[in-house]
């Protein structure tokens, strides 16, 4: 159960700029290999936390919540398989196996249980190091948030992170004025009466004007048009009401 001796090309190497760096816990119970490997995973500009145990292990990763395990399968007090299950029902945490059972049954059963890959044991520095940036890699673009912005033309709108901008400039708006743009830019180019935009935005309220409607594409003219005199984005619709139209559509 040792990580295979290898070439010089096996040395600890310079961090990898281009990483992940990733919060990581290894399991390990023999100290020298733990040692070794906390070893090459700071190299590549890794925090590294040891465990000697699978207890130890739980503990850590619930306290800390890792981004990445290194398990060794064969650990005193709780198994690698049995942290492995115990985990998996509690977070996305990536789990990276070693094992020095070989067997497809045993490759099988851990990958059953939530491992994400497995690696058998001897195995050089450099595989391991492959499979870590890789599931790292994996598991950032996982957790990136998606892409929820509305667009139009240079005109930017966020509805989850709440944000406007214009060109890549951010724009402050008020409550009010945020509703109106978000009704807007969701259907460019559809014409709203200033009624519709007052129940679309305020609900059924019968004691508000639809004057709030003008007031608050005035002050988004103010704020998002190169020349408010001049529309580009909050076109009029005169007798009608208003429509929001790409720049590159105008």
């Amino acid at each position: 159960m040792k990580i295979r001796s290898g070439s010089g090309d096996d040395r600890v190497r310079a961090p990898n700029l281009d990483a992940v760096c990733a919060r990581v816990l290894v399991a390990e119970d023999d100290e020298k290999q733990a040692e070794v490997l906390r070893l090459y995973l700071e190299s590549e500009g890794h925090t590294v936390v040891l465990a000697p145990d699978g207890r130890a292990a739980l503990d850590e990763a619930r306290r800390d919540r890792p981004d990445l395990l290194v398990l060794d399968v064969m650990m005193p007090k709780v198994d690698g398989l049995d942290v492995c299950r115990i985990l998996r029902g509690e977070s996305d945490v990536a789990v990276l196996m070693l094992t020095a059972r070989a067997t497809e049954d045993d490759l099988l059963l851990g990958l059953d249980l939530g491992a994400d890959d497995y690696l058998t044991k001897p195995y050089s520095p450099r595989e391991l190091m492959a499979r870590v940036r890789t599931l790292l890699r994996r598991t950032a673009a996982r957790s990136e948030p998606p892409d929820t912005a509305l667009r139009a033309g240079a005109l930017r709108l966020d509805p989850v992170r709440h944000e406007v901008s214009i060109d890549g400039r951010p724009v402050e708006t008020t409550p009010g004025e945020f509703q109106l743009l978000e009704t807007l830019i969701r259907q460019p180019g559809r014409v709203f009466t200033r009624r519709q935009l007052l129940e679309l935005t305020r609900g059924d309220d019968r004691f508000v004007s639809t004057r709030i409607i003008d007031v608050h594409v005035l002050n988004l003219r103010k704020k998002l048009e190169p020349d408010p005199q001049n529309p580009v984005y909050l076109r009029t619709v005169f007798g009608v009401g208003y429509k929001l139209t790409a720049d590159d559509d105008a």
